[in-house]
């Protein structure tokens, strides 16, 4: 399983009125996560988007554990749950900078053409893509 970890300072204007990172914060990290696999595995999600293709949220599961305060430092470690060729499930890690899990969470897309949101299959329209995420993913345990 690939994991590609990003770190981002919090900022003052994601903590809400009690200090810590306002919990809609968390997504927008778990989008900069997904983007960073992305680019890790060698492609390039703005490239797709150019060809008419989008990748729209169907689920998102969050879990919050420990908060994180406006001057810490979040790592946000991603990979690929699972994914069947039309389907990813990305999953998510995000640690404070003393290494404690602060939020752990899933998020599930699918391509599609954007003029008209049919479903594509990634395995059939892109074999390079399809590929690395067959390699990235997490392995099944038997």
């Amino acid at each position: 399983m690939e994991v590609a970890t990003k770190e981002i300072e919090v900022r003052y204007a994601e903590t809400d009125q009690m200090g810590v990172v306002y919990h809609a914060n968390y997504l927008v990290w778990m989008e900069v996560g997904r983007t960073a696999l992305i680019k890790q595995l060698g492609f390039n999600y703005a490239e797709l988007e150019k060809e008419g293709i989008i990748s729209p949220v169907l689920d998102i599961q969050v879990s919050y554990k420990k908060p994180l305060r406006y001057g810490e430092t979040a790592k946000i470690d991603t990979w690929i749950e699972a994914y069947d060729g039309l389907k990813v499930i990305y999953g998510y890690e995000i640690y404070t900078g003393k290494g404690e899990l602060a939020v752990i969470g899933q998020s599930t897309h699918v391509c599609v053409k954007k003029e008209n949101f049919r479903p594509i299959s990634i395995k059939r329209k892109y074999p390079d893509w399809h590929s690395a995420y067959e390699k990235a993913k997490k392995k099944e345990v038997v």
